[in-house]
């Protein structure tokens, strides 16, 4: 198999890091004084249970005791060792070769957002470093952003930072959100708290859909700032809802750059929000959404709002 990482694991981009943990880190002591387990192997053990025979053309069999896949027949689908696999599960081995990588991505079907992800934790060692995880959040939009909100308008679209906070907004989007509840106390100003603590979420048909998106949008980026106190202090909130608590330890990652969901607006009815994300900075986005496009008879992005 190829050694470039870039073709083994097909992410769409370089790492921004190369770093690699030695020996003497590869597990790390948590606060109760037990070796936690690397992200990589988390994520690996999440996916494999989630996996089902049939799925990897494996004959059901009798009935087993633990979801999902055993240990061996991921190791004998990814043409490993069954105590390499175990290695690494179990944080021993933070250092998997490129090989090693493209094989495993394959045997558990990762979809291309997960083997981002994938790549980036397996490049990351125990993921307890690396650039560029440190340095602090940057929470007030530049200039240019503000302007390019007021170009788009009246298109809504809004800016969010790392942790999933809303730093500026156009008129349009506020016009649209607020009567969902976005600007609510409830909310505190971020999406991820929006749709997992506040009960008018639920009007968006798609719900699980969104609680997806802004997961793996969380999960994508605390694994390149591991070092943001308040990014883990978002993390360690949203784990009091069961729905967030639960997609966080499955480890699931989901498109989030783009997409489309739905909900019954109070003013609007029906609304179908197509979404596209642009990163101008490096923790900063600029969401746009286009509402009911496809359904107006003429492109124009005016149309949206009227």
């Amino acid at each position: 198999m190829s050694t470039d990482l870039r073709t083994v694991v097909r992410i769409a981009t370089p790492p921004l890091s190369w770093h690699w943990q030695g020996a003497d880190n590869e597990t790390r002591i948590g606060q109760d004084g037990q070796v936690a387990r690397s992200e990589l192997a988390e994520f690996l053990i999440a996916r494999r249970a989630q996996l089902q025979p049939q799925e990897v053309g494996l004959p059901a069999g009798r009935r087993r005791r633990t979801p999902g896949l055993r240990r061996e027949e991921v190791a004998a689908l990814a043409g490993v060792s069954a105590d390499y696999l175990a290695r690494i599960e179990q944080g021993r081995d933070t250092n998997p070769s490129t090989a090693v990588l493209g094989a495993l991505a394959d045997a558990l079907r990762l979809n291309e957002v997960e083997r981002h992800h994938f790549a980036k934790l397996a490049l990351r060692g125990d993921g307890a470093g690396g650039c560029p995880s440190s340095g602090q959040a940057l929470e007030q939009v530049p200039e240019t952003l503000q302007a390019v909100l007021e170009a788009l308008h009246p298109t809504p679209a809004f800016v969010v930072g790392r942790w999933l906070n809303v730093l500026a907004w156009n008129p349009a989007w506020r016009d649209f959100v607020e009567p969902l509840g976005l600007f609510d106390a409830e909310a505190e100003g971020n999406l991820a708290r929006y749709f997992f603590a506040h009960p008018i979420a639920q009007r968006w048909s798609n719900w699980g859909d969104a609680a997806d998106m802004v997961t793996s949008r969380l999960r994508m980026a605390r694994s390149i700032w591991v070092d943001d106190a308040d990014l883990r202090a978002t993390v360690a909130a949203l784990q009091r809802h069961p729905e967030f608590a639960r997609r966080w330890r499955e480890h699931r990652m989901s498109e989030f750059r783009s997409g489309t969901l739905y909900l019954d607006h109070p003013l609007r009815g029906h609304v179908e929000v197509e979404f596209e994300t642009l990163d101008p900075a490096a923790d900063q986005s600029v969401q746009v959404w286009f509402l009911d496009r496809r359904h107006a008879r003429t492109p124009s992005l005016r149309l949206v709002n009227e």
